[in-house]
């Protein structure tokens, strides 16, 4: 068999004999270089390859289909099945004589799990290595892990034409790394002058731009759109071009993808997501328009899945695309926005396993034997993520308390499908619950069917639209979608496809998203509340409102609470058989605010959804002490009477436990809230009242914590009163930033300086009054002011209080005399 000459034919015989002297190597070669299609042939005749089966790893299933398919006309068999396989989602093409065998993504993951050896397999090969995809990271870290434990011999080869060379040759081992030329033809690149405003628009300018490319250029043209829906517009506007518009999508029917991907004797406008950005080779494209957009899979907190969002490109991506025009002839490629925008774009996408929910890593890992830090990443998932994802996969029941696997887990590992949908198939007992919970799971992986804000939650609603029902704002290309997800999920579970679905959904829906089961609240329509402790809401109108039990799919969220999108009704004796470890029978005592008491009540609660509760006639009377201390707490203690005498106790506590904080209790309102079940709650037993806190003595309960000896020293290191002449004295306000003693001016005659506080370790300072009762000065040196600052002060007091003495040395004056009472 002789291989067509192409651009990376010249590096074949360097990465052969890189992989005789080692297990692994790095090939760098650019676009429409070949490397997908002739590597994997070369590497048959290789002697480590003898007797054993090379895996090509496919991002894709459209690029997978087309390496096989090409692969198999190089070696004169014309279809897969023969020496060269296929294996998808949805195509297995493989037979005993099969040598090469190109797989996705996630079935390597899978066969991985089932064969952890990968007996009879020679190598593994990584195409398109620099996507970066979860499941790519994740069988590649299993490789890496089989490599080191098991199977030394095992090669693995990364690909790409943009890979981040250092990186990958390290986790390899630091291995050889081999760069193909090419013989890329040059292309030019061409901006819009400015950018359009709303994504929106990307149809309308694609179609305008396709129209006026056709007539300045030559060739056929590959346009590249986020998605479904931009395709089939953009394609609505070219009616009537002298083309043929072809559409290209990785759901479409594989017939059809074909007619893209072959030769054709028309002119030919593909308009592609981005599945053609790598691998796939359209021949006749001299012309690549960009939209510059891509959906990307990204953690959907309303589902708890991931969901595909619009998203821009990098600058990699860009060039990738770009390279498509100069792969037979010098091209063009034009981008639908400014170099300004181009500039300020990442200069590559960023990895899955940063963006993604983790709970399905957490759970191959686990079911893999090993920790995902104990694994070769090529960057280590996040550690918050990480811990969520193992958090939700014990509600699953897919990891016990230390962590380990259960037996519920490996049964979810072998599913295929994110670790919610796989618990949520698995609760199915009989054919028809089965075949409901495929349909479950398919409406779930995909878009709701029913558009429009205001469409109702059931999601009943969804499932009857998969057999026949109609709705006026139903999505029937998305119907056909979840439908050929649904065939999937049967197949799966080993149901007939004529199986009809039966059961409920709620139970099931409950099995997958335990945290979201919802409690309907009080006699209020449409408010609830989520097993996570969330709230949630419907719009009044719609019928589910009044359900007492839902178990929701999909949540939008809005501010604190979020909007239920997706649900069905859920029987609680449902619930109950479905969790009956879940639920308790608790007596619990707590604060109603619109009564402004305790209650106390016997409750059956899931997590914290009260599903039924019965007022308690003789509750324990320590339980409402303390949930009567947590609510005053709670409201900052303002139910409490604070008279000036608990203010000033409690300010002196606080000076003290400055100066001395190893020696005083913290009296502060953090602490007293931390504490109020101690301190507290003793003195409230027999009530049940917030209004009956009022009786109690604080004074009297603020003394009770500090014993009687540091009473003793508070007294003597922060009085409450200083004695002054004449008989006086005057109280000290210690709840103030600096504690102050005010007097009038008269009364501190004969008092030359007052003594220190707490030995001189506590400031204190001293406001004089005048006779009418306001400051006229704030010293903290007495002496110092009589000195000094006194003279400005007799002058002015002389001439508003003449009748009151103002002597020039007051230290030295004698008080006047107290009034005689009346």
């Amino acid at each position: 068999m002789t291989l067509p000459d192409l651009p990376v034919t010249e590096a074949l015989p360097r990465l052969a004999e890189a992989l005789r002297a080692g297990s692994n190597a790095v090939l760098v070669a650019p676009p429409g270089a070949g490397k997908t299609t002739l590597v994997p042939i070369a590497l048959m005749a290789e002697p480590w390859a003898e007797g054993g089966k090379i895996l090509v790893l496919e991002p894709r299933r459209v690029a997978a289909r087309a390496a096989a398919r090409r692969m198999a006309d190089l070696m004169g068999e014309g279809q897969p099945g023969g020496t060269i396989g296929l294996a998808t989602r949805l195509d297995r093409l493989v037979s005993d004589r099969t040598r090469v065998e190109v797989v996705t993504e996630g079935l390597l993951v899978r066969r991985l799990q089932s064969d952890p050896g990968l007996d009879g397999v020679a190598a593994v090969l990584f195409d398109e290595a620099h996507e970066r995809n979860l499941d790519t990271d994740l069988a590649l870290a299993f490789c890496l892990d089989l490599q080191r434990e098991l199977r030394p011999e095992l090669r693995l080869l990364a690909m790409s034409a943009t890979l981040d060379v250092g990186r990958f040759a390290a986790l390899l081992g630091e291995c050889p790394v081999v760069e193909s030329l090419g013989r890329a033809f040059p292309v030019t690149v061409e901006h819009r002058i400015r950018d359009f405003q709303d994504p929106r628009d990307l149809p309308e300018a694609m179609a305008s731009a396709i129209r006026a490319a056709l007539a300045d250029h030559p060739g056929d043209v590959l346009a590249f759109l986020p998605g479904w829906g931009e395709i089939r517009r953009t394609a609505e506007r070219l009616s009537g071009i002298a083309a043929e518009v072809l559409p290209l999508h990785g759901e479409m029917p594989p017939a059809e993808q074909d007619r893209a991907l072959n030769p054709s004797d028309r002119r030919k406008v593909v308009l592609a997501t981005s599945i053609a950005e790598t691998s796939l080779t359209v021949p006749g494209v001299r012309i690549v328009v960009d939209g510059g957009f891509r959906r990307t899979p990204r953690l959907d907190p309303a589902s708890g899945l991931a969901r595909l969002v619009t998203t821009r490109i990098s600058r990699a991506a860009a060039d990738q695309r770009a390279g498509r025009a100069g792969r037979t002839a010098p091209g063009v490629a034009i981008r639908l926005w400014t170099e300004a925008l181009h500039r300020g774009l990442p200069l590559q996408d960023r990895p899955e396993i940063l963006e993604a929910e983790l709970s399905g890593l957490a759970l191959d890992c686990a079911a893999w034997g090993a920790e995902p830090a104990q694994l070769s990443f090529p960057d280590p998932p996040p550690a918050g993520a990480l811990a969520a994802g193992r958090a939700l996969l014990r509600d699953l029941d897919a990891l016990d308390e230390e962590g380990r696997i259960t037996a519920m887990g490996r049964a979810m590992a072998r599913m295929g499908t994110h670790p919610r949908l796989a618990r949520m198939l698995l609760a199915a007992a009989d054919e028809g619950e089965k075949a409901l919970a495929a349909d479950l799971a398919a409406l779930l992986e995909e878009r709701d069917p029913i558009r429009g804000r205001e469409a109702p939650a059931d999601i009943n609603l969804r499932l009857e639209l998969l057999h026949g029902g109609d709705h006026r704002d139903a999505d029937r290309a998305t119907i056909h979608r979840i439908a050929r997800a649904a065939a999937l999920h049967r197949r799966r579970l080993r149901l007939h496809g004529n199986a009809l679905p039966g059961g409920e959904a709620g139970p099931l829906l409950a099995a997958g998203f335990p945290d979201r089961i919802a409690a309907r609240r009080g006699t209020m329509e449409g408010a609830f509340r989520l097993a996570s402790g969330q709230g949630a809401r419907l719009p009044a109108t719609d019928r589910l409102g009044r359900a007492p039990l839902l178990a929701v799919a999909d949540l939008e969220l809005q501010g604190t609470e979020a909007r239920i999108r997706m649900a069905a009704p859920l029987d609680r004796a449902a619930l109950e058989a479905r969790f009956p470890d879940r639920l308790r029978w608790r007596e619990e005592a707590a604060f109603d605010a619109r009564a402004g008491a305790v209650l106390a009540r016997r409750r059956l609660t899931f997590g914290p959804l009260v599903l039924e509760e019965h007022i308690l006639a003789s509750p324990d009377a320590e339980a409402v002490a303390k949930a009567l201390a947590a609510a005053i707490a709670e409201r900052g203690f303002r139910d409490l009477d604070w008279t000036e005498a608990a203010k000033q106790w409690r300010a002196r506590i606080g000076w003290m436990a400055r100066v001395e904080p190893a020696e005083w209790p913290d009296l502060s309102d953090a602490a007293l809230a931390a504490t109020a079940a101690e301190w507290l709650a003793p003195h409230l037993h027999g009530r049940t009242r917030l209004s009956e806190a009022k009786a109690l003595d604080l004074v009297s309960i603020l003394r009770g914590m500090v014993p009687h000896a540091q009473a003793r020293r508070l007294e003597a290191a922060l009085p409450a009163r200083l004695d002054l002449p004449a008989g006086r004295s005057a109280a000290i306000d210690y709840d103030r930033e600096t504690p102050t003693l005010e007097a009038r001016a008269q009364h501190l005659f004969g008092v030359a300086s007052l003594r220190p506080l707490a030995e001189g370790r506590v400031k204190l300072n001293v406001a004089l009054l005048s006779p009418a009762g306001r400051p006229v000065a704030v010293t903290a040196d007495l002496a110092g002011f009589w000195r000094g600052g006194w003279a400005d002060v007799r002058k002015d007091m002389r001439g508003r209080y003449p009748k009151h003495p103002w002597p020039e040395e007051p230290w030295a004056a004698a008080p006047p005399p107290p009034r005689e009472p009346r």
